[in-house]
């Protein structure tokens, strides 16, 4: 069973390939020897150009190392990953120091190993990282050898200028880390989220193969059981008056029991031809219904109404819309103190259905970020009685509202306002003419002679 928890998903999503470390490595190698090549040759300048080419080596000889002994498919784990990104400010620093400090423009490139991590590292990290790139930062603010230039071979600029280059570094390194951590974040979390979804899709498109394949089994068993049939009624036909009682009650029971499988296997055959025939298209209400049913075992009072003006919409069953608008039923039975409220309403225009429960309500951030991933109002201590895929992570609502709103519809999200009452109401609509694409009144099922267009009912 692949491992659906949110850390689950958060350690495949975090952990980064060695390859792309060393790359970037290599990427910056070649900046820096190009920069002190081109310092010392192009323009004239008096580098030390022997320790700056050590300094470059060392992470050229890292990288060797790294490759030699690891496959390029290698994922670092988060440690692994800090400490290579450690060693780079830490290279920078070094080079930095021997070419002017926080004099170099080049200095700004302590950004660079912070923004890594704030993309693909725990928030604890890169915090680590951005502390020490700032701590360098400062040292070679102070401490560093003089910055070549070309008349006397060195410059000295203004100690404020210096304390502004700090500042930016500084700022840069916070604002940024932030910024890409929460971009990354949420990427991170969206995809997570769906993975989880196509989980639980798939599982649904399981669920309803077999019903295509208990109809295959159906037709393959018929042929068996028509010949075990014809043999046992030859062998009443031989035996005739003179079979003992003993064998023609065994034989009659025999006949029975095939007839009796023939019936079962029928009716497993009719699953399949209910999915393009009978069971396809339903009217509102009955759709309802299949919501409303499952749940009332579950000791909540389950109030259903269902009116409009006009004719009763139906549309074609789709199992996402009924997944999703289940998972919004089953949030308010388990949030409810003692009721559930479904509503059931149409106009010639519009299709809607409201959903309210008695219970505490939705929280402010759920209500600010309806429809996001890993948002939940259930506390630790709340069971969890789904055993959907992602139950209980917050993957619920957002599962709901992407099935829901793919159908057309419009999902939103509120608390009870009228005075004196609590709870969470959640209201789905749809333009008539979408809810009813590709169904066909020729379709409907017959319910117990009521007419549809005026049915009211209060089921409890």
């Amino acid at each position: 069973m692949p491992d659906t928890s949110s850390s689950g998903f958060a350690r495949d999503a975090r952990h980064l390939r060695l390859d792309t470390f060393v790359r970037l490595r290599w990427l910056a190698i070649t900046g820096q020897s190009a920069a002190v090549v081109g310092a010392q040759f192009g323009l004239g300048l008096a580098l030390p150009f022997g320790w700056c080419f050590l300094v470059i080596a060392a992470s050229s000889w890292l990288n060797l190392a790294l490759r030699i002994r690891f496959p390029a498919s290698y994922r670092l784990s988060d440690d692994s990953a800090a400490l290579l990104l450690a060693f780079d400010i830490i290279q920078l620093a070094a080079l930095l120091f021997l070419t002017g400090g926080l004099q170099n423009p080049f200095s700004l490139l302590f950004l660079a190993p912070v923004l890594i991590s704030a993309t693909a590292l725990p928030p604890e990290r890169t915090l680590a990282l951005g502390l020490l790139a700032i701590g360098l930062a400062t040292i070679l603010a102070l401490v560093h050898r003089p910055l070549p230039w070309f008349a006397d071979g060195r410059i000295e600029l203004p100690f404020l200028y210096i304390s502004g280059v700090w500042t930016a570094i500084l700022l840069g390194t916070a604002f940024t880390g932030v910024y890409a951590w929460r971009v990354a974040e949420e990427t991170r979390q969206l995809a997570q989220a769906l993975a989880a979804t196509e989980l639980v899709l798939a599982r649904e498109q399981h669920l309803s193969q077999l019903d295509g394949l208990a109809a295959a089994a159906a037709h393959e068993l018929g042929t068996p059981l028509g010949t075990i049939m014809v043999v046992t009624k030859e062998l009443l036909r031989q035996l005739g008056p003179t079979a003992s009682p003993g064998v023609a009650d065994d034989l009659n029971l025999l006949r029975e029991q095939v007839d009796r499988c023939r019936g079962i296997l029928q009716k497993l055959t009719s699953l399949d031809s209910d999915e393009s025939g009978f069971l396809a298209t339903v009217t509102f209400s009955h759709l309802v219904e299949e919501l409303a049913a499952p749940q009332r075992a579950l000791g909540i009072q389950l109030a259903v109404s269902s009116r409009g003006d006009g004719p009763e919409p139906v549309c074609r069953r789709n199992p996402g819309v009924m997944f999703g608008l289940a998972n919004i039923v089953d949030n308010a039975v388990d949030f409810a103190d003692s009721r559930v409220v479904i509503e059931a309403r149409w106009t010639l225009d519009r299709v809607s259905l409201e959903i309210r429960d008695d219970g505490p309500g939705f929280s402010s951030e759920v209500l600010l970020r309806a429809g996001e991933p890993y948002v939940t109002t259930r506390s630790p201590d709340r069971p969890v009685q789904s055993d959907t895929v992602g139950a209980g992570l917050g993957l619920g609502l957002f599962i709901a509202k992407t099935l829901i709103e793919r159908s057309g519809a419009q999902i939103t999200l509120s608390n009870a306002s009228a005075p004196g009452t609590t709870g969470a109401v959640v209201r789905v609509s749809w333009a008539r003419h979408i809810f009813e694409r590709g169904a066909g009144a020729e379709n409907l099922p017959e319910v117990a002679g009521q007419p549809l267009t005026e049915r009211s009912a209060t089921l409890i």
